[in-house]
């Protein structure tokens, strides 16, 4: 199947990128710059992957993003909260209904250059605080976008029953370079190691059994997750 892949830099996309060309024709890999503080860091290894495979990159500009939503994930917003990912705190970083507008724009797009899938890179980390990446969002979203395409474009979420642990452990099987790849929201200099991204990283590498490449401002002890 011919496919476009939503890939903002992260490690999770960055995985559905190569586990996309290990069994799809990917036309094009798409990423938005919507304004969060760390677009600047992850955007490059975007482009850097989709180069180191042959595929054409493209940058979607959404600047009415950081300037009419509430986010603090934004440049707009707040300070970004540190602890662990699936916290109450961490809901300050939704950013309201961004894969649905993401997921419209790319599917355009993806008709527009002859695909008839999208892969997106949802998992089940972000099911607790992101309603757009949950499977019943999905799953409507998915018959929103066959229903309203000519080519039938079919929205292909292959880890969305996945943890990101099983994700790095998919990416590390598929060779991904894991330490080109950008997770942390705050988006300085270094993945500063404490904010729910960078907590989130860190423990699926454990969760994986595999060494981690990246470079932290700090790594103090991982906090407990939120009692179930």
């Amino acid at each position: 199947m011919k496919v476009v892949v939503l890939c903002s830099g992260g490690m999770d996309s960055v995985t559905a990128l190569y586990w996309a060309r290990s069994v799809h024709d990917v036309v094009a890999v798409a990423s938005f710059d919507y304004g969060a503080k760390h677009n600047h860091r992850e955007l490059p290894f975007a482009a850097e992957h989709a180069t180191k495979l042959g595929r054409r990159h493209e940058v979607i500009p959404l600047e009415f993003v950081n300037r009419l939503f509430a986010s603090d994930l934004l440049k707009s917003g707040g300070a970004i909260p540190e602890g662990h990912y699936a916290a109450e705190n961490m809901k300050q970083t939704v950013v309201p209904f961004r894969n649905a507008i993401m997921l419209s724009i790319a599917c355009g797009f993806a008709e527009s250059v002859g695909a008839e899938g999208l892969v997106i890179a949802a998992h089940t980390g972000d099911h607790t605080i992101y309603p757009d990446c949950r499977e019943d969002f999905m799953a409507a979203m998915g018959e929103a976008m066959r229903l309203g395409t000519y080519a039938g474009v079919q929205l292909l979420r292959p880890f969305i029953a996945q943890t990101k642990g099983q994700i790095a452990a998919e990416g590390a099987r598929l060779g991904v370079d894991f330490a080109r790849t950008w997770s942390c929201y705050k988006g300085g200099a270094v993945h500063c190691g404490v904010c729910g991204t960078c907590v989130e990283r860190r423990e699926a590498f454990l969760a994986a059994g595999l060494a981690d490449p990246t470079v932290y401002l700090a790594t103090p002890p991982l906090p407990a997750g939120p009692q179930a």
